[in-house]
């Protein structure tokens, strides 16, 4: 007779990511980054100073990336891109005149499909 080992997943005291965002209680208003960065180290058991490094080091690494590359993907949230506004024509609003606008270099946030179809569902 054959034995055969199956795989059992062991239920540790930390929390998958996954698990933490579905159980967790978010607070009802805006949070600040101070706010975030306890939620996460809350959420991961891990020191605040952890998590503060890690967006420290998130921030500098999408700067660096899209000022060289002009992109830089965060997967499954969205993209940072670097993009040329034309020089154009406008309207001064006080006096009405016409006024124009020089080109310029500018950085959208594109939101990733996923990110945006789990904040808003699809319409069937």
């Amino acid at each position: 007779m054959a034995t055969t080992k199956t795989a059992v997943k062991k239920t540790t005291a930390k929390k998958t990511v996954t698990e933490a965002v579905r159980t967790a209680k978010l607070p009802a208003t805006k949070m600040t980054k101070t706010q975030v960065i306890r939620y996460m180290a809350e959420q991961m058991e891990v020191p605040p100073k952890q998590i503060a490094g890690f967006f420290n080091l998130l921030i500098e690494t999408a700067t660096a990336q899209t000022r060289k590359l002009g992109e830089f993907t965060i997967p499954g949230l969205g993209k940072l891109v670097k993009a040329q506004r034309a020089a154009r024509m406008g309207r001064n609003p006080a006096t009405g005149e016409a006024i124009k606008i020089k080109a310029k270099t500018t950085v959208k946030f594109r939101l990733a499909k996923a990110a945006k179809d789990a904040v808003v569902p699809p319409k069937a």
